[in-house]
């Protein structure tokens, strides 16, 4: 009975369909256009190949998963009629396969039907060896993607499998149109730059123009599921400038309808909304300000193997350097100058939902120079003239990166002057978000990569389990040439025990026992120093007083239910 429980008991209402094929009274694009803005400018259409959220919400206009995740965290169905349960007998009784049925008459915006090979062709687009995929995370232990029929998909996983959902529910993994990508598969995929910048999707808007790094202009799906939808007949995406400037366009000036990620100082959020044109809305996920700590070496005199497995970091291999540098930080006061109400401080990668979150590391809630530079002491790392510590001829001389936001600029220039308290030498990089976060193979500047020795961001995962989560820390997460520098393990953390954990929580039913493997996990990263984390922050965007339907949602994409915005009268 265990075994049953997560899957056929915690799902709530999420047996509605949010699909719906009757006529409205409202015409199709009645609103006409609305101006959304996101400072981190999209650089692809194709979350396979971009772990940035900027592009996954841009996706998630154009294509959608069989399911997404509501603003409560709930599954709701999107491209099926119910979510499979063991209850209605869509996951086996011995929890190794689930069965998806896709609901009848959905077609692409070609007007081509969705099937289940369209599926099937998006599983085995991500699961190919000889390629990277982004979201391979999502995808762990599934053995087969089969088409039973055209509208039924089995996938079937290498044992018993108590969250089946992992993969195609939620923005991340959305369903690529078969015919378009055919030949995209593996080391193609980079290339198809048509197909990763205009994909024919199922949602409520096509691409008519893509501009990386700036702009997307799209237009209403004519061939869109639900009568009447969406509202709005074109969408302006506009991408660059920063944090500031997109939150004045929707609260102060109007210019834009939606601000995204209003990463700004609490002071200057309520002067913005104090104008009276718009509100800031909130939303608590699992989203960490967090430090990624590179455990390889970035030298660029390595050539093709830097920051790869084959040449460990010369000076963040020692856990008392990495320690140092975590006791050094002041997190009240970044979460007091960055977010105010809302942030809060975190010793954890994993602080949401309650369940996961650790109680075992809360030391970190308090700086400690004094204690820091007594560790490096002990440690054999001695000052120089220059006030700089240094061990075997090493200097600890650290490359700082991230994506350019002024709140972002704060915590480094902070940073650096806890860092240089005790001995640490800091040179602080800053990238345009649209590059940071961007899919651009040829970069050396993207978040994968990590060509620095730490680099600073934040992200979120689908949904309220953090199984797939969790596992972008094990071994064969790691980017590298290899994979075309695609995963999510950027500090290059590999431990047998962690992946023994990964495993076990794969086949893991009880909630409770999820729950402590997850915070096992958690734990290893935080007291192996791998992850520094610094403020657990609320999503948090501005949206024009004029706009309706909007839900922000910290469990899947922001721009989830766009088919449902609309403008008031």
């Amino acid at each position: 009975m265990k075994l049953k429980y997560l899957v056929a008991g915690t799902l709530g209402a999420a047996m509605l369909s949010t699909t719906a094929f009757g006529a409205s009274h409202m015409a199709q694009g009645r609103d006409g256009n609305v101006n959304i803005i996101f400072w981190q400018a999209a650089s692809t259409m194709n979350p396979y190949l971009s772990g940035g959220t900027k592009d996954i919400n841009a996706a998630s206009m154009v294509l959608e998963p069989l399911a997404h995740y509501d603003e409560t965290g709930a599954m709701v169905p999107t491209l099926v009629d119910e979510i499979p349960t063991v209850a209605n007998g869509g996951v086996s009784e011995d929890l190794t396969t689930i069965t998806w049925k896709l609901s009848d008459g959905i077609t692409w915006s070609d007007g081509t039907p969705l099937t289940s090979a369209d599926v099937v062709f998006t599983a085995n687009y991500c699961m190919d060896e000889t390629g990277g995929c982004q979201q391979s995370a999502k995808f762990g232990g599934v053995t087969s993607v089969e088409a039973i029929d055209d509208l039924t998909v089995k996938i079937t996983f290498d044992g018993p499998k108590p969250f089946p959902y992992g993969l195609f529910v939620g923005s991340t993994t959305p369903i690529l149109q078969a015919a378009q990508f055919a030949n995209c598969m593996g080391t193609a995929a980079p290339t198809c730059t048509d197909q990763n910048f205009g994909p024919i999707g199922t949602g409520p808007f096509t691409v008519t123009e893509f501009r990386a790094n700036d702009s997307i202009s799209l237009a209403a799906n004519e061939n869109y599921r639900e009568a009447g939808k969406p509202a709005f007949a074109t969408v302006n995406f506009k991408g660059g400038g920063d944090a500031a400037a997109a939150g004045r366009s929707a609260l102060e000036t109007g210019e834009f309808d939606y601000a995204w990620n209003l990463q700004l100082a609490p002071e200057v959020l309520a002067d913005m909304e104090s104008k009276g044109i718009g509100t800031v809305l909130t939303s608590y996920g699992p989203l960490v300000e967090r430090l990624m700590i590179n455990l390889t070496d970035p030298s660029a005199d390595l050539g093709d193997e830097r920051s790869t497995v084959a040449h460990p970091h010369p000076f963040m291999s020692d856990i008392a350097v990495r320690q140092a540098l975590s006791m050094a930080i002041d997190r009240p006061l970044l979460v007091e100058i960055g977010y105010g109400k809302a942030g809060k401080v975190t010793c954890n990668v994993l602080p949401s939902p309650a369940i996961y979150n650790s109680p075992n590391n809360a030391g970190c809630e308090i700086q400690d120079i004094a204690g820091a530079n007594a560790l490096l002491d002990a440690a054999g790392w001695v000052r120089g003239s220059d006030g700089v510590r240094a061990k075997d001829g090493v200097r600890l001389s650290i490359l700082y990166q991230t994506s350019t936001n002024a709140v972002r600029q704060d915590f480094q220039a902070l940073i650096k002057q806890w860092w240089a308290e005790i001995g640490v030498e800091t040179e602080l990089k800053n990238i345009s978000g649209g590059v940071f976060f961007g899919g651009d193979q040829s970069s050396p500047d993207t978040f994968q990569k990590l060509f620095a020795d730490l680099e600073m961001y934040a992200n979120n995962f689908d949904g309220t389990d953090p199984e797939a989560y969790m596992r972008n820390w094990s071994c064969a997460e790691i980017p590298s040439p290899d994979n075309a520098w695609l995963g999510g393990n950027m500090p290059r953390y590999c431990n047998a025990d962690y992946d023994a954990l990964v495993t076990e929580m794969g086949s893991t039913a009880d909630i409770n026992e999820r729950a402590r493997l997850a915070i096992e996990m958690n734990d290893m990263l935080m007291q192996s120093y791998t992850i520094i984390p610094l403020v657990h922050r609320g999503n948090v965007s501005g949206i024009a007083n004029t706009l309706e339907g909007v839900k922000l949602n910290a469990w899947d994409a922001e721009l989830w239910n766009i088919a449902d915005w609309s403008r008031s009268e």
